[in-house]
């Protein structure tokens, strides 16, 4: 298997701080940060909770954020990486993580992480969704100036969704016949490559 973590600066201080943490609390901790870990702009603990957590801890508030930072870091590469318990282990006993935190990564990752990795997939990284299409065709037959014409344009309503619940918008475009030609083979060619990577 690919190397999950680089030793970065970041990650040794990182590992240094987590392996200080008390084997009684770190549990909770993590079982928090899988708990939050698929939503995008939601951060494990509030700030009135991070403040409560440094006390508790006994960590800056900056040392806080590495750690919080560096454990949500793991588990989206273990998730990413689909890591089997025996994989994780080993990688996080190459970057110097103690065996107790070691144990209670694996424990985490062997009973949430299926779950969490199906929650992954479902995230979309575009916020906004296409809900609904609506379209017509038009032929304009005729203007001031022409009298005999043949003018075929396609007018299109998507309806998106927003990031707010029950947020929605309404694009409306319109292509004429060479236009709506280019547009179907740019499609085309976005499913193709989407049919070759599933």
């Amino acid at each position: 298997m690919a190397l999950m973590f680089s030793q970065t600066a970041r990650i040794k201080k990182a590992v240094v701080l987590i392996n200080n943490i008390d084997a009684a609390k770190f549990p909770r901790l993590l079982s928090r940060i899988l708990q939050k870990l698929h939503l995008r702009d939601d951060h494990s603990f509030s700030e009135e909770e991070q403040e409560k957590l440094q006390v508790a801890l006994g960590l800056e508030g900056k040392d806080l954020q590495l750690v919080l930072e560096t454990t949500s870091f793991i588990l989206e590469q273990a998730a990413y990486h689909i890591a089997k318990p025996t994989v994780l282990s080993q990688q996080l006993q190459n970057i110097g993580l103690e065996e107790d935190k070691v144990s209670v990564f694996v424990k985490a990752w062997t009973s949430s992480g299926k779950g969490v990795v199906e929650k992954l997939r479902q995230r979309t990284l575009a916020p906004n969704q296409l809900e609904e299409v609506n379209w017509r065709l038009n032929l304009q037959m005729g203007q001031a100036s022409q009298t005999k014409m043949k003018l075929p344009n396609a007018m299109f309503e998507m309806v998106v969704s927003g990031q707010e619940e029950g947020e929605k918008e309404k694009i409306k475009m319109e292509f004429s016949h060479d236009e709506l030609y280019q547009f179907y083979n740019k499609l085309e060619a976005i499913q193709g490559q989407l049919d070759s990577m599933s």
